[in-house]
């Protein structure tokens, strides 16, 4: 046979893109709404059952000290998604939160700061970079980053698998089908939502098995409404029985706060997303592909312990969903990697939402937008057992959220920690690494650190273009306070 210039400079394309596809990692991104840290078995639970992400944990790394960007979901969505702190994207609440004063209607001191209802279709997103690197994108439940013309398939995705404006499951079902989801057709009546999305997810990986793939099943679960498997809510009844469970509670300012995880349905929904997980993760074992997929697991908030329906317990972590204490702000995450993360490594440097578009970009060899100027880094060196430079790590919440949550900031610097909170100029300063669930008030002890870490603080909010509260001309002292709520005993 002889052998053309052209045919060698084919074969050697052929061969360049090949060793190319098997260069590039697949991804996987598993994000669940509203689970608390220590929700999963592997970070402690002894109610809850997640034996296939415990799974996932024991074969690469568990972070001890992950955060959400935000202490609602809507912003550390779109940080995820942009590589920006939140105040950069304008998305600062949950979306459908008031956007104008005017029509704020709850006796609270202040007005919430404006916000952005939508991520700006100029924003550079994974999905966006990793489509322009040769990628097939897939986008599976909870968006809830803007109106139609602003969902996953207008900011760089492929496919939209029930992506829409909505917080919740709040069509048809629910959490069953029909779902009277407009991106998701219904499935046979009574088909589980978390299964269906995994089922998907699965499909598109078979599918598109011989290119790079980003998968990102972006789960409605725990999210409320409250509603589970009749056969795994009744195995959690029947388990809180026998293990004897005696409800515990506490008070946060004017709510009160779960303190043992023993809530069935809520457990039932925890191990239904578990299960979903491990049907993907057998479809990447299945097809060979797992040794050559970054797989990444987190949550976009705290557990969900001081309102609507009370379900989780986040002890010892303080407070939930809607607090800038840890159990409102710090993550379960698990990264697996097998061709570069240690099995059972355990991480306990602090790392945060915008970290994962960097980390994603430098594990794919994807360079950013030349004039793209991401706020998280790459946690790649972490992965590799190694060390990243020590930072601050901030947050910023100028709402109230639905769960008794005050407009707040944050710094964390090291063991460190000062919550700022809007109301009153208060500040609070704890040492994580003596007091993990944040009891012991430091800054009448500490004043100078206070001093440097609120500088800090200040400094980053002015780099970002934070917005703040207002008084509230309307705020009546002799009225409830906008932060109560009552709870059903029975929960």
């Amino acid at each position: 046979m002889v052998f053309t210039p052209l045919l060698i400079w084919s074969a050697s394309l052929c061969f360049m893109c090949s060793t190319l596809a098997a260069a590039q990692p697949n991804v996987v991104f598993f994000l669940v709404d509203d689970l608390g840290q220590r929700d999963l078995g592997c970070y402690g639970s002894t109610f809850y059952e997640t034996p296939y992400i415990d799974r996932l944990a024991s074969g690469g790394a568990r972070f001890t000290d992950a955060y959400a960007a935000c202490p609602v979901c809507s912003p550390t969505r779109a940080s995820i998604m942009s590589g920006y702190w939140p105040q950069r994207t304008g998305i600062t609440d949950y979306i459908g939160a008031p956007l104008k004063s005017s029509d704020w209607k709850r006796n609270t001191k202040l007005l919430p700061a404006p916000y952005a209802d939508r991520l700006a279709l100029e924003t550079p997103t994974l999905a966006k970079s990793l489509k322009g690197a040769g990628y097939a994108t897939f986008f599976a439940g909870k968006w809830h980053l803007g109106p139609e013309g602003w969902w996953p398939e207008n900011q760089g995705f492929d496919f939209n698998m029930g992506g829409t404006d909505r917080g919740g499951p709040y069509g048809g079902n629910k959490y069953f089908s029909p779902y009277g989801n407009p991106r998701l057709p219904d499935g046979p009546p009574g088909e589980h939502l978390p299964d269906r999305l995994a089922t998907e997810t699965a499909t598109f990986i078979e599918n598109h098995r011989d290119r790079p793939f980003f998968a990102y099943l972006s789960f409605y679960s725990v999210h409320t409404p409250l509603m589970a498997r009749d056969d795994l809510r009744k195995k959690y009844e029947e388990k809180r029985k026998k293990i004897g469970i005696q409800e515990k509670w506490g008070r946060e300012f004017e709510r009160d706060v779960r303190l043992t995880q023993d809530h069935s349905v809520y457990a039932a929904m925890v191990d239904a997303m578990d299960q979903a997980v491990g049907k993907v993760l057998r479809k990447l074992d299945e097809l060979g592909l797992t040794e050559n997929t970054l797989v990444i697991f987190t949550s976009d908030n705290g557990g969900l312990s001081t309102s609507e329906g009370w379900p989780t317990s986040n002890v010892p972590l303080r407070g939930g969903k809607g607090w800038m204490y840890e159990g409102g702000i710090r993550e379960p995450l698990i990264v697996r990697w097998p061709s570069v993360v240690k099995p059972g490594s355990v991480i306990k440097t602090p790392v945060s939402s915008p970290d994962f578009f960097p980390t994603l970009l430098d594990a794919t060899a994807t360079k950013p937008k030349p004039d793209q100027t991401l706020d998280g880094i790459s946690i790649m060196p972490l992965l590799k057992g190694g060390s990243i430079p020590e930072r601050a790590i901030f947050w910023h919440y100028p709402h109230y959220g639905n769960q008794g949550g005050a407009p707040s900031a944050a710094v964390r610097r090291g063991d460190w920690k000062l919550i700022e909170w809007q109301e009153d100029n208060r500040v609070e300063l704890f040492n994580l690494a003596d007091d993990i669930s944040e009891l012991t008030d430091l800054a009448e002890q500490e004043p100078q650190r206070v001093e440097s870490l609120r500088a800090e603080l200040q400094e980053w909010q002015k780099q970002v273009g934070a917005k703040f509260p207002v008084p509230n001309p309307a705020y009546d002292t002799d009225k409830p306070s906008g932060r109560s709520a009552k709870r059903n005993t029975k929960s």
